[in-house]
Protein backbone atom coordinates (compact mmCIF):
# COMPACT_ATOMS: atom_id res chain seq x y z
CA UNK A 1 0.00 0.00 0.00
CA UNK A 2 0.67 3.43 -0.96
CA UNK A 3 2.35 4.63 2.52
CA UNK A 4 0.76 8.36 1.75
CA UNK A 5 -2.45 6.42 2.15
CA UNK A 6 -2.03 3.91 5.14
CA UNK A 7 -3.67 6.52 7.54
CA UNK A 8 -6.80 6.37 5.43
CA UNK A 9 -6.72 2.79 5.73
CA UNK A 10 -6.08 3.31 9.53
CA UNK A 11 -9.09 5.40 10.39
CA UNK A 12 -11.46 2.62 8.51
CA UNK A 13 -10.14 0.32 10.67
CA UNK A 14 -11.45 1.83 13.91
CA UNK A 15 -14.34 3.90 12.36
CA UNK A 16 -15.85 0.52 11.17
CA UNK A 17 -14.67 -1.80 14.72
CA UNK A 18 -16.66 0.06 16.46
CA UNK A 19 -19.50 -0.15 14.13
CA UNK A 20 -18.58 -3.80 14.12
CA UNK A 21 -19.58 -4.20 17.92
CA UNK A 22 -22.62 -0.96 17.80
CA UNK A 23 -24.80 -2.37 14.44
CA UNK A 24 -24.85 -6.31 15.86
CA UNK A 25 -25.23 -5.76 19.60
CA UNK A 26 -26.66 -2.43 20.66
CA UNK A 27 -30.37 -4.22 20.28
CA UNK A 28 -29.16 -7.00 22.17
CA UNK A 29 -27.88 -4.18 25.19
CA UNK A 30 -31.46 -2.66 24.46
CA UNK A 31 -33.16 -5.71 25.02
CA UNK A 32 -31.05 -6.57 27.67
CA UNK A 33 -32.29 -3.20 29.61
CA UNK A 34 -36.08 -4.59 29.40
CA UNK A 35 -37.24 -2.57 26.11
CA UNK A 36 -39.22 -4.00 23.75
CA UNK A 37 -38.46 -4.40 19.72
CA UNK A 38 -40.38 -0.48 19.30
CA UNK A 39 -37.67 0.84 21.46
CA UNK A 40 -34.83 -1.08 19.57
CA UNK A 41 -36.13 -0.02 16.46
CA UNK A 42 -36.34 3.75 17.68
CA UNK A 43 -33.24 3.06 18.37
CA UNK A 44 -32.19 2.03 15.00
CA UNK A 45 -34.36 4.47 13.72
CA UNK A 46 -32.60 7.40 15.14
CA UNK A 47 -29.46 5.87 14.17
CA UNK A 48 -30.31 6.27 10.34
CA UNK A 49 -32.69 9.66 10.79
CA UNK A 50 -29.28 11.42 11.69
CA UNK A 51 -27.96 10.67 8.30
CA UNK A 52 -30.87 12.81 6.83
CA UNK A 53 -29.96 15.52 8.30
CA UNK A 54 -26.55 15.24 9.38
CA UNK A 55 -24.37 14.35 6.11
CA UNK A 56 -25.75 17.95 4.52
CA UNK A 57 -25.09 20.03 6.99
CA UNK A 58 -21.78 18.97 7.98
CA UNK A 59 -21.08 18.99 4.27
CA UNK A 60 -22.39 23.18 4.23
CA UNK A 61 -19.79 23.51 7.23
CA UNK A 62 -17.05 21.66 5.78
CA UNK A 63 -17.61 23.37 2.63
CA UNK A 64 -16.93 26.63 3.55
CA UNK A 65 -13.73 26.12 5.78
CA UNK A 66 -10.39 26.19 4.06
CA UNK A 67 -9.40 23.46 6.69
CA UNK A 68 -11.90 20.65 6.51
CA UNK A 69 -9.46 18.14 8.33
CA UNK A 70 -10.35 20.27 11.43
CA UNK A 71 -14.25 19.76 11.70
CA UNK A 72 -13.34 16.32 10.96
CA UNK A 73 -11.37 15.36 13.73
CA UNK A 74 -13.99 17.89 16.18
CA UNK A 75 -16.81 15.39 15.05
CA UNK A 76 -14.60 12.57 15.85
CA UNK A 77 -14.34 14.00 19.18
CA UNK A 78 -18.39 14.87 19.25
CA UNK A 79 -18.91 11.33 18.19
CA UNK A 80 -16.47 9.75 21.21
CA UNK A 81 -18.15 11.90 23.95
CA UNK A 82 -21.41 11.45 22.78
CA UNK A 83 -21.74 7.59 23.25
CA UNK A 84 -19.96 8.09 26.43
CA UNK A 85 -23.86 9.07 27.50
CA UNK A 86 -24.74 5.34 26.79
CA UNK A 87 -22.75 4.88 30.47
CA UNK A 88 -25.68 6.71 32.04
CA UNK A 89 -28.74 6.03 30.59
CA UNK A 90 -31.34 3.31 30.87
CA UNK A 91 -34.57 4.64 31.10
CA UNK A 92 -36.36 5.03 26.85
CA UNK A 93 -36.50 8.42 26.84
CA UNK A 94 -32.43 8.84 27.52
CA UNK A 95 -31.73 5.70 25.65
CA UNK A 96 -32.94 7.31 22.52
CA UNK A 97 -31.99 11.15 23.02
CA UNK A 98 -28.49 10.34 23.52
CA UNK A 99 -29.19 8.01 20.39
CA UNK A 100 -29.79 11.08 18.59
CA UNK A 101 -26.85 13.08 20.17
CA UNK A 102 -24.39 10.33 18.95
CA UNK A 103 -26.06 9.60 15.55
CA UNK A 104 -25.64 13.64 14.82
CA UNK A 105 -22.00 13.42 14.81
CA UNK A 106 -20.60 9.66 13.56
CA UNK A 107 -23.31 9.84 10.50
CA UNK A 108 -21.81 12.95 9.63
CA UNK A 109 -18.11 12.20 9.69
CA UNK A 110 -18.18 9.13 7.55
CA UNK A 111 -19.23 10.95 3.69
CA UNK A 112 -17.00 13.49 4.83
CA UNK A 113 -14.49 10.71 4.86
CA UNK A 114 -15.30 8.94 1.90
CA UNK A 115 -14.82 12.33 0.01
CA UNK A 116 -11.68 13.01 1.32
CA UNK A 117 -10.40 9.77 0.35
CA UNK A 118 -11.89 10.07 -3.30
CA UNK A 119 -10.05 12.96 -3.43
CA UNK A 120 -6.55 11.44 -2.00
CA UNK A 121 -6.80 8.84 -4.40
CA UNK A 122 -7.27 11.33 -7.35
CA UNK A 123 -7.01 9.18 -10.84
CA UNK A 124 -6.56 6.30 -8.65
CA UNK A 125 -11.05 5.48 -7.77
CA UNK A 126 -10.36 1.52 -8.55
CA UNK A 127 -7.52 1.56 -5.46
CA UNK A 128 -10.82 2.68 -2.88
CA UNK A 129 -12.14 -1.16 -2.53
CA UNK A 130 -8.19 -1.76 -0.63
CA UNK A 131 -8.77 0.82 1.59
CA UNK A 132 -12.04 0.20 2.68
CA UNK A 133 -11.17 -3.29 3.22
CA UNK A 134 -9.36 -2.35 6.67
CA UNK A 135 -12.50 -1.23 7.98
CA UNK A 136 -14.28 -4.55 7.09
CA UNK A 137 -11.32 -5.98 8.82
CA UNK A 138 -11.67 -3.88 11.86
CA UNK A 139 -15.48 -5.09 11.98
CA UNK A 140 -14.76 -8.64 11.43
CA UNK A 141 -11.94 -8.35 14.48
CA UNK A 142 -15.01 -7.02 16.64
CA UNK A 143 -18.20 -8.45 15.53
CA UNK A 144 -16.75 -11.71 15.27
CA UNK A 145 -15.69 -11.96 18.94
CA UNK A 146 -17.99 -9.54 20.86
CA UNK A 147 -20.54 -12.22 21.40
CA UNK A 148 -18.94 -14.73 22.77
CA UNK A 149 -17.33 -11.34 25.39
CA UNK A 150 -20.53 -10.26 25.74
CA UNK A 151 -21.83 -14.08 26.49
CA UNK A 152 -18.95 -14.12 29.08
CA UNK A 153 -19.24 -10.55 30.89
CA UNK A 154 -22.56 -10.08 30.50
CA UNK A 155 -24.80 -7.43 28.21
CA UNK A 156 -24.69 -4.61 30.60
CA UNK A 157 -20.72 -4.02 30.00
CA UNK A 158 -21.51 -3.20 26.28
CA UNK A 159 -21.27 0.31 26.33
CA UNK A 160 -17.53 0.16 28.23
CA UNK A 161 -16.37 -2.74 25.16
CA UNK A 162 -17.22 -0.34 22.63
CA UNK A 163 -15.76 2.88 24.22
CA UNK A 164 -11.89 2.42 23.69
CA UNK A 165 -13.29 1.56 19.95
CA UNK A 166 -14.53 5.43 19.61
CA UNK A 167 -10.64 6.41 21.73
CA UNK A 168 -9.24 4.35 18.73
CA UNK A 169 -11.39 6.03 15.66
CA UNK A 170 -10.18 10.21 17.62
CA UNK A 171 -6.75 8.72 17.46
CA UNK A 172 -6.95 7.26 13.37
CA UNK A 173 -8.53 11.15 12.64
CA UNK A 174 -5.78 13.16 14.27
CA UNK A 175 -3.61 12.79 11.11
CA UNK A 176 -6.32 14.08 9.32
CA UNK A 177 -6.81 17.84 10.65
CA UNK A 178 -4.37 19.29 8.09
CA UNK A 179 -6.45 17.76 5.00
CA UNK A 180 -7.17 20.01 2.32
CA UNK A 181 -10.88 20.53 0.23
CA UNK A 182 -11.10 18.60 -3.29
CA UNK A 183 -9.86 20.85 -6.38
CA UNK A 184 -13.16 22.18 -8.34
CA UNK A 185 -13.43 20.17 -11.86
CA UNK A 186 -13.41 22.12 -14.32
CA UNK A 187 -16.91 22.88 -15.57
CA UNK A 188 -18.64 21.00 -13.69
CA UNK A 189 -22.08 22.04 -12.49
CA UNK A 190 -23.80 22.63 -9.16
CA UNK A 191 -24.79 19.46 -6.94
CA UNK A 192 -28.69 20.58 -7.69
CA UNK A 193 -28.04 20.32 -10.95
CA UNK A 194 -25.95 16.98 -11.42
CA UNK A 195 -29.39 15.26 -9.20
CA UNK A 196 -31.05 15.94 -12.40
CA UNK A 197 -28.93 13.69 -14.29
CA UNK A 198 -30.59 10.30 -16.41
CA UNK A 199 -29.46 7.81 -14.22
CA UNK A 200 -28.95 9.86 -10.77
CA UNK A 201 -32.44 9.82 -8.84
CA UNK A 202 -33.50 6.12 -10.42
CA UNK A 203 -30.09 5.28 -8.78
CA UNK A 204 -30.91 6.76 -5.44
CA UNK A 205 -33.87 5.38 -5.23
CA UNK A 206 -32.52 2.01 -5.56
CA UNK A 207 -29.74 2.64 -3.15
CA UNK A 208 -33.23 3.59 -0.63
CA UNK A 209 -34.70 0.45 -1.27
CA UNK A 210 -31.81 -2.05 -0.52
CA UNK A 211 -31.20 -0.19 2.57
CA UNK A 212 -35.05 -0.41 3.39
CA UNK A 213 -34.45 -4.21 2.56
CA UNK A 214 -31.46 -4.35 5.03
CA UNK A 215 -33.33 -2.98 7.87
CA UNK A 216 -34.82 -6.52 9.97
CA UNK A 217 -31.06 -7.75 9.38
CA UNK A 218 -29.63 -4.30 11.09
CA UNK A 219 -32.10 -3.96 13.86
CA UNK A 220 -33.42 -7.50 14.41
CA UNK A 221 -30.63 -9.88 12.86
CA UNK A 222 -28.92 -10.74 15.95
CA UNK A 223 -32.24 -10.92 17.91
CA UNK A 224 -33.44 -13.57 14.98
CA UNK A 225 -30.62 -15.91 15.53
CA UNK A 226 -31.18 -15.75 19.20
CA UNK A 227 -35.16 -16.83 19.16
CA UNK A 228 -33.78 -18.82 17.00
CA UNK A 229 -31.43 -21.14 19.39
CA UNK A 230 -28.12 -19.99 18.16
CA UNK A 231 -25.50 -19.03 20.90
CA UNK A 232 -23.79 -15.23 21.34
CA UNK A 233 -20.77 -17.41 19.97
CA UNK A 234 -22.40 -18.57 17.16
CA UNK A 235 -24.13 -15.84 16.01
CA UNK A 236 -20.59 -13.80 16.26
CA UNK A 237 -19.24 -16.93 14.08
CA UNK A 238 -21.62 -15.67 11.61
CA UNK A 239 -21.63 -12.10 11.56
CA UNK A 240 -17.72 -12.89 10.88
CA UNK A 241 -18.60 -15.63 7.92
CA UNK A 242 -20.23 -12.38 6.19
CA UNK A 243 -17.43 -9.96 7.07
CA UNK A 244 -14.43 -12.35 5.89
CA UNK A 245 -16.51 -12.67 2.01
CA UNK A 246 -16.73 -9.13 2.14
CA UNK A 247 -13.33 -8.83 2.93
CA UNK A 248 -11.83 -11.45 -0.07
CA UNK A 249 -14.84 -9.49 -2.20
CA UNK A 250 -13.72 -5.81 -1.67
CA UNK A 251 -10.23 -6.81 -3.05
CA UNK A 252 -11.65 -8.05 -6.06
CA UNK A 253 -14.69 -5.56 -6.71
CA UNK A 254 -12.41 -3.07 -8.95
CA UNK A 255 -11.80 -5.89 -11.51
CA UNK A 256 -15.19 -7.01 -11.31
CA UNK A 257 -16.13 -3.55 -12.03
CA UNK A 258 -13.65 -3.04 -14.78
CA UNK A 259 -14.68 -6.00 -16.04
CA UNK A 260 -18.52 -5.96 -16.24
CA UNK A 261 -19.30 -2.38 -15.51
CA UNK A 262 -21.28 -0.73 -11.90
CA UNK A 263 -24.73 -1.46 -13.22
CA UNK A 264 -24.14 -4.65 -14.26
CA UNK A 265 -22.89 -5.68 -11.52
CA UNK A 266 -25.32 -3.35 -9.06
CA UNK A 267 -28.22 -5.77 -10.31
CA UNK A 268 -26.75 -8.92 -9.45
CA UNK A 269 -26.34 -8.20 -6.26
CA UNK A 270 -29.67 -7.13 -6.05
CA UNK A 271 -30.68 -10.40 -6.79
CA UNK A 272 -28.51 -12.29 -4.93
CA UNK A 273 -29.72 -9.79 -1.51
CA UNK A 274 -33.28 -11.29 -2.49
CA UNK A 275 -32.42 -14.67 -2.15
CA UNK A 276 -30.92 -13.99 1.21
CA UNK A 277 -33.54 -12.36 3.01
CA UNK A 278 -35.57 -15.30 1.70
CA UNK A 279 -33.02 -18.16 3.41
CA UNK A 280 -33.10 -16.24 6.88
CA UNK A 281 -37.01 -15.77 7.20
CA UNK A 282 -37.40 -19.76 6.40
CA UNK A 283 -34.59 -21.47 7.92
CA UNK A 284 -32.97 -19.45 10.77
CA UNK A 285 -32.59 -22.30 13.12
CA UNK A 286 -29.61 -23.85 9.87
CA UNK A 287 -26.50 -22.99 10.94
CA UNK A 288 -25.03 -23.85 7.34
CA UNK A 289 -27.64 -22.29 5.49
CA UNK A 290 -27.41 -19.19 7.66
CA UNK A 291 -23.51 -19.21 6.81
CA UNK A 292 -24.77 -19.49 3.10
CA UNK A 293 -27.17 -16.57 3.37
CA UNK A 294 -24.02 -14.52 4.90
CA UNK A 295 -21.52 -15.85 2.23
CA UNK A 296 -23.65 -13.65 -0.69
CA UNK A 297 -22.37 -10.36 1.86
CA UNK A 298 -19.66 -10.47 -1.11
CA UNK A 299 -22.21 -9.24 -3.23
CA UNK A 300 -25.33 -7.72 -1.18
CA UNK A 301 -23.44 -5.63 0.65
CA UNK A 302 -19.45 -5.18 -0.89
CA UNK A 303 -19.97 -5.42 -4.43
CA UNK A 304 -23.15 -3.42 -3.89
CA UNK A 305 -21.18 -0.34 -2.05
CA UNK A 306 -18.30 -0.70 -4.34
CA UNK A 307 -20.83 -0.01 -7.18
CA UNK A 308 -22.17 2.84 -5.61
CA UNK A 309 -19.03 4.67 -4.49
CA UNK A 310 -17.80 3.85 -8.63
CA UNK A 311 -21.12 5.63 -9.61
CA UNK A 312 -21.52 8.06 -7.24
CA UNK A 313 -18.06 9.29 -8.10
CA UNK A 314 -18.84 9.95 -11.59
CA UNK A 315 -22.61 11.51 -11.08
CA UNK A 316 -20.56 13.78 -8.27
CA UNK A 317 -16.94 14.64 -9.29
CA UNK A 318 -14.27 16.97 -8.14
CA UNK A 319 -15.66 19.46 -5.31
CA UNK A 320 -19.07 17.92 -5.53
CA UNK A 321 -18.08 14.93 -4.46
CA UNK A 322 -18.68 15.66 -0.76
CA UNK A 323 -22.58 16.94 -1.62
CA UNK A 324 -22.78 13.41 -3.66
CA UNK A 325 -21.77 11.33 -0.89
CA UNK A 326 -24.26 13.13 2.05
CA UNK A 327 -26.93 12.62 -1.00
CA UNK A 328 -26.48 9.32 -0.91
CA UNK A 329 -26.13 8.98 3.16
CA UNK A 330 -29.12 10.86 3.75
CA UNK A 331 -31.11 9.68 0.99
CA UNK A 332 -30.45 5.90 0.87
CA UNK A 333 -28.84 5.20 4.29
CA UNK A 334 -31.00 8.03 6.16
CA UNK A 335 -34.43 7.60 4.35
CA UNK A 336 -33.91 4.13 3.54
CA UNK A 337 -32.80 3.00 7.07
CA UNK A 338 -35.62 4.98 8.85
CA UNK A 339 -37.93 3.45 6.72
CA UNK A 340 -36.59 -0.02 6.89
CA UNK A 341 -36.07 -0.10 10.84
CA UNK A 342 -39.74 0.94 11.22
CA UNK A 343 -40.88 -1.64 8.48
CA UNK A 344 -38.87 -4.09 10.38
CA UNK A 345 -40.37 -2.71 13.96
CA UNK A 346 -43.74 -3.24 13.16
CA UNK A 347 -43.21 -6.64 11.54
CA UNK A 348 -41.06 -7.78 14.75
CA UNK A 349 -43.51 -6.92 17.04
CA UNK A 350 -46.23 -8.48 14.88
CA UNK A 351 -47.19 -12.52 15.11
CA UNK A 352 -45.13 -12.95 12.17
CA UNK A 353 -42.04 -11.68 14.34
CA UNK A 354 -38.76 -12.38 12.25
CA UNK A 355 -39.45 -14.70 9.58
CA UNK A 356 -42.18 -11.51 8.58
CA UNK A 357 -39.54 -9.31 8.80
CA UNK A 358 -36.96 -10.82 6.73
CA UNK A 359 -39.80 -12.02 3.84
CA UNK A 360 -40.35 -8.02 3.88
CA UNK A 361 -37.02 -7.31 3.57
CA UNK A 362 -36.37 -9.64 0.54
CA UNK A 363 -40.03 -7.87 -0.95
CA UNK A 364 -38.68 -4.59 -0.60
CA UNK A 365 -35.31 -5.99 -2.38
CA UNK A 366 -37.18 -7.33 -5.24
CA UNK A 367 -38.75 -4.10 -5.65
CA UNK A 368 -34.97 -2.73 -6.01
CA UNK A 369 -33.90 -4.80 -8.73
CA UNK A 370 -37.13 -4.34 -11.13
CA UNK A 371 -36.89 -0.87 -10.67
CA UNK A 372 -33.22 -1.16 -11.56
CA UNK A 373 -34.02 -3.33 -14.58
CA UNK A 374 -36.52 -0.80 -16.45
CA UNK A 375 -33.48 1.81 -16.38
CA UNK A 376 -32.22 3.16 -19.59
CA UNK A 377 -28.66 2.95 -19.44
CA UNK A 378 -26.76 6.23 -20.16
CA UNK A 379 -22.79 7.22 -20.77
CA UNK A 380 -21.32 8.81 -18.09
CA UNK A 381 -20.07 12.38 -18.46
Amino acid sequence: MDPSLRRYAVFYFFYYAALGAYTPYIGRWVDALGHGGFVVGGMLGLWYGTRIVAPPAWAALTGRSARPGEWFFAGCVATLLCFAGFLFTHQAWALLAVMAAFGLFYNAVMPQFEAMTLTALGPRPELYGRLRVWGSIGFLFVAGSYGALMDRVGDAWFPWLVLPLFAGMVAAAWPHRGDRPPEAAPGVADAGHLFKRPGVRRFLLVALLMQVGFGPFYVFYTLHLQAAGHSGAAIGALWAIGVLIEIAMFWQAPRLITRFGAGPLLMACLGVTVLRWALVAAFAESFTLMALAQATHALSFATFHACCMRLISDYFPGRRAAAGQSLLYGFSSGVGGVLGAGLAALAWESAGGGPLAFALGALVTALAWGVYALRRPVPAA
